[in-house]
């Protein structure tokens, strides 16, 4: 059996994330939750009336990969930006109950928090609403961000970047991150937005998804191809990308096929799907840069992070709404492998 799937090393690493302190920096979001049941059609429209039973509030964004991250290590901070409005404060409250640092988040009265509000009714999602005004970051507010990082990155064995193209990751604000963490000799974890254009240049590792690589890499997407390593189109997007940014390795997900591993020392690595029944895949790929980047800082070679971020992912699109994945379900997954 190879090491990246030997369950007794991979348990291990899970063992390895307790206390590894990582920064998320990013678009920091509030996520709503409106259940409800349906009994009719709405007489108004072709819609259902939702009959509203409860609503819930989570960490979304960047701020959920910091709640992922807490529950993996429970040493995360957070990094970003927040509106000095209702949802913003209801935002902050909410990370720092779960027990995370939250001293390098700005608040802005100009700036409105990004509220993404899901109807659920009968365990499915009815709609989505998003409230959200992009304000890029100004000059003074990157000064602070720059700071920031740069008194905390010392301290921390881990940054995750998560760009939601929110406004709060800029190219000067990129270039810096990744300077700072090579000169640091820090991991350096990027989930990229395709439509911000940032280059990110020497990252530890960095997770689009197929849709993404393809857009990132000027190229045309094209429909899967099984097997995945027979998947022209795609490895030419993914060796573009390993050209231009320079990653340690290059994590592609995608969905029903895997994961595709590329790493400047190894040849392509295809990683299986694993999730048995899908309930939502609100916030998995939060989880599989989460759980990428607490592998990494344990110690785990590419493959074997990667593997672990395949096995999370599977554990957060069986659970509805936003989810986490904790420590203990990994391990509880690997017992069973």
């Amino acid at each position: 059996m190879s090491a990246e799937r030997d369950p007794a090393r991979l348990r291990a690493l899970v063992d390895g994330f307790a206390g590894k302190r990582i920064l998320v920096v990013g678009d920091l979001m509030l996520d709503e939750y409106v259940w409800g049941k349906v009994s009719r059609i709405s007489p108004e429209a072709p819609v259902p009336v939702v009959k509203v039973t409860a609503e819930s509030y989570f960490p979304g964004g960047a701020a959920n990969v910091a709640r992922n991250i807490q529950e993996l290590t429970g040493a995360a901070s957070v990094m970003g930006l927040a509106g000095d409005d209702p949802a913003g404060a209801r935002l902050m409250d909410s990370l720092r109950q779960a027990g995370i640092e939250t001293s390098g988040v700005q608040r802005d009265a100009v700036c409105s928090t990004t509220v993404k509000t899901r109807i659920v009714a009968r365990n499915q999602q009815v709609v989505r609403v998003d409230r959200e005004r992009i304000h890029p970051l100004d000059a003074a507010a990157t000064r602070r961000a720059c700071d920031y990082f740069a008194q905390t990155i010392p301290t921390v064995d881990a940054v995750v970047v998560a760009d939601y193209g929110k406004g709060f990751l800029t190219q000067p604000l990129a270039d810096f991150i990744s300077a700072s963490a090579h000169r640091n000799r820090k991991i350096l974890a990027v989930d990229p937005h395709p439509y911000t254009s940032l280059e990110w240049h020497g990252a530890t590792v960095i997770k689009p998804n197929r849709m993404e690589a393809f857009l990132a890499a000027e190229l045309p997407p094209s429909d899967p191809v099984s097997p995945v390593l027979s998947d022209e189109p795609l490895l030419e997007a993914g060796q573009e990308l390993m050209d231009r940014w320079n990653p340690g390795s290059l994590l592609i997900t995608l969905g029903e096929q895997g994961m595709l591993l590329l790493s400047q020392s190894a040849a392509p690595y295809h990683i299986s799907a694993r999730a048995r029944e899908v309930f939502d895949v609100s916030g998995a790929g939060d989880t599989a840069i989460s759980v990428l980047a607490a592998g990494l800082a344990a110690g785990a070679t590419p493959a074997e992070a990667a593997e672990l971020a395949n096995r999370a992912s599977a554990i957060a699109v069986g659970k509805l709404g936003t989810a986490t994945v904790t420590a203990d379900e990994l391990r509880a997954d690997l017992s069973r492998a």
